[in-house]
C-alpha cells in the first residue's frame, strides 16, 4: 500500500486540521473527528501488522524524498521489527485515549487539537529514519504534552508541565549535540541512520563521549535513575488519558532510541557500556518498586511501578544476547498495555471518589465487582503472574542476562518480589475487607470505560500464552541487533 506509513503518522494531523475548523462550542462533533482520525490511524496500522514481512531484518514500506536538500535532510520513514510493535501500541492507546477523554468538557477544541498533534508525533518518531526528522517528531511531541499537563492537569499541573518540559529539553539539546557531532563527523554530513549505521569506523573516543550524550537525552524519556524525577510529578498532575500515552508510548521512546541509535550506530561503545547499563536497569527495578512500596496515592504507585518496570527493558538490553534483547522489546509492548490498563483504572475511581488515597477505600470487590476482576487482572499482569503477557517478557530477560550479568539477575529477582509485596498489599488495602460505607452505591464500570479495557485486557491475557504474534514481528530483526552488538 503505497505511502501507507505517510497516511498512518499524517491522518491525526488532519483530524487536528479538521478540529481547528470546527466551531469550539460544537464538543460532540470536536470528539466524533479525533475518533474517527485516530480510529483510521489504528486501522493502517493493522494493515501494516498483516503486511509485513516477519522473514527479513530489511525496512519495510519505506517513503524517501528529498525535504532540504542542501543540507541533505531528508523524508526518509520506513519499518522493522524494532519499530512495528511501538507503532501498533501507539495507534491502539491513541484511539482508546480519545474514549477515555470523553469527560473532557474544558477547552475541548484545545485539548483533542493537541492530543492529536501529540499522535503525530509519536508516531514520526517510530518511523523516522532521518536523524534530522527523528529530531523534529521528538520535539514536536514535547509542546503538546507540556500543555496537556499544564491546562488540563491537576492542581499542581504547571509545576509538573515546567518540570518535564525542562528535563526532556535537557535531554534534546543533549541528544542534538549527539545528532551533529555525527553529522559533521569525517565530512560524511548526513542525517540518514542507515547510512550512519552502516559507514562505522567511529573513533572510540568520539564513541564513548557521542553514546553519553545520546544515552542521556534518551534516559530522560525512559526515565532511567536519577533522571526520574519528574516522572511521578507528571504522572500525578495529568488527566488519566495523558497518563496513559505518557506511561504507554512517551517511556518507550527513550528505550527505542537507545536500541535504534546507541546500540545501531555504536556498537563498541554500547559493549563497553553494557555493565553499567545492567547497574541501571537494577537500580530502576529495585528502587522504583521500593518507591511504589512506600506510595499512598495509587497513581503514584502505578507510576513508581513503571519505573521499576522500564528497568527491566534495560537490563535486558544490557545483556546483548537474542533473549535480553527480545526480553527488553517485548517488555516495552507489554508495559503498554499493562500500565495503561491501570491508569485507566485509576482514573475510573477517581471520577468516582474524587481522591486516590488507597488507605481511603476497602471492600470495593463487594460495592465494584467488574471494576475489582479487571483492576486484579492488569496489576497481576503488572507482577508478571504466568499466563499473563508481562511473565513472557520478564522470563525472557532473565533467561538473557543469567548467562551474562549473573549477579545482575539475582539481585534484579529482588524487584520480583517487592512488586508482589506492594501490588498484594494494595489490593488487600482497597478490594477486600469491610467495605467504606461512604461508597456503598459507587457504580460499577460504564460501556464506555469496559470498551477502553477490554481490547487491552484480551490482549494481555491472548499474548500471556500465545506471545508468538507479537515475537515473530520482532524476532528477525532483534536477531540482526544482536548480531551488531556482540562481540
Amino acid at each position: 500500500m503505497s505511502g501507507l506509513l505517510s497516511w498512518l503518522t499524517f491522518i491525526p494531523i488532519i483530524g487536528m486540521v479538521l478540529i481547528i475548523l470546527v466551531p469550539r462550542d460544537k464538543h460532540q462533533l470536536i470528539k466524533i473527528i479525533a475518533a474517527v482520525a485516530t480510529g483510521i490511524s489504528l486501522i493502517l496500522s493493522v494493515v501494516l501488522f498483516l503486511q509485513f514481512d516477519r522473514t527479513t531484518s530489511e525496512l519495510q514500506f519505506v517513503e524517501r524524498a528529498v525535504w532540504i536538500g542542501s543540507y541533505n535532510i531528508n523524508f526518509f520513514i520506513g519499518v522493522d521489527g524494532l519499530s512495528i510493535t511501538l507503532i501498533i501500541l501507539t495507534a491502539l492507546l491513541g484511539f482508546l485515549c480519545i474514549f477515555a477523554s470523553w469527560g473532557i468538557n474544558k477547552a475541548v477544541k484545545g485539548y483533542f487539537a493537541l492530543f492529536l498533534l501529540l499522535e503525530t508525533g509519536m508516531l514520526g518518531v517510530f518511523v523516522a529514519l532521518d536523524f534530522f526528522l527523528f529530531y523534529v517528531f521528538w520535539e514536536v511531541m514535547l509542546l503538546p504534552m507540556y500543555f496537556l499537563i499544564g491546562i488540563w492537569g491537576g492542581p499542581r499541573r504547571e509545576y509538573a508541565a515546567i518540570k518535564f518540559f525542562l528535563y526532556t529539553l535537557l535531554g534534546s539539546v543533549l541528544m542534538l549535540l549527539g545528532i551533529l557531532a555525527l553529522y559533521f563527523y569525517g565530512g560524511s554530513h548526513t542525517f540518514d541512520m542507515t547510512v550512519l549505521m552502516e559507514q562505522g569506523g567511529y573513533a572510540r573516543t568520539f564513541q564513548m563521549w557521542v553514546w553519553a550524550a545520546l544515552f542521556i537525552g534518551f534516559a530522560i524519556k525512559v526515565p532511567v535513575f536519577p533522571f526520574h524525577t519528574w516522572l511521578p510529578d507528571a504522572h500525578v498532575e495529568a488527566p488519566t488519558a495523558i497518563s496513559v500515552i505518557l506511561a504507554g508510548v512517551l517511556l518507550k521512546m527513550g528505550g527505542y532510541g537507545i536500541l535504534r541509535v546507541c546500540f545501531s550506530i555504536f556498537p563498541e561503545a554500547t559493549r563497553s557500556y553494557a555493565i553499567p547499563l545492567a547497574i541501571l536497569g537494577i537500580i530502576n527495578i529495585v528502587y522504583g518498586a521500593l518507591c511504589a512500596m512506600a506510595q499512598k496515592d495509587v497513581k503514584k504507585l502505578v507510576a513508581y511501578s513503571s519505573v521499576s518496570h522500564m528497568g527491566y527493558v534495560l537490563l535486558g538490553s544490557a545483556a546483548l544476547s537474542i533473549a535480553g534483547l527480545t526480553g527488553g522489546v517485548l517488555q516495552m509492548f507489554n508495559h503498554g498495555t499493562t500500565t495503561a490498563m491501570l491508569f485507566l483504572l485509576v482514573g475510573v475511581i477517581y471520577d468516582r471518589a474524587h481522591h486516590r488515597d488507597i488507605d481511603g477505600f476497602g471492600g470495593l470487590a463487594t460495592i465494584m465487582p467488574v471494576y475489582a476482576g479487571i483492576f486484579s487482572l492488569a496489576f497481576f499482569a503488572s507482577l508478571g503472574l504466568p499466563g499473563l503477557s508481562s511473565f513472557i517478557s520478564e522470563a525472557l530477560v532473565f533467561l538473557g542476562t543469567f548467562p551474562v550479568y549473573r549477579w545482575a539477575a539475582i539481585i534484579a529477582a529482588i524487584g520480583i518480589v517487592l512488586t508482589a509485596g506492594y501490588i498484594l498489599w494494595t489490593l488487600q488495602r482497597m478490594f477486600l475487607g469491610k467495605p467504606n460505607e461512604k461508597y456503598l452505591n459507587l457504580p460499577d464500570m460504564t460501556g464506555r470505560e469496559l470498551f477502553t479495557l477490554v481490547p487491552l485486557g484480551i490482549i494481555v491475557i491472548i499474548l500471556g500464552v500465545y506471545p508468538k504474534p507479537i515475537l515473530d514481528l520482532m524476532q528477525v530483526t532483534i536477531n540482526h541487533l544482536a548480531g551488531i552488538v556482540q562481540p
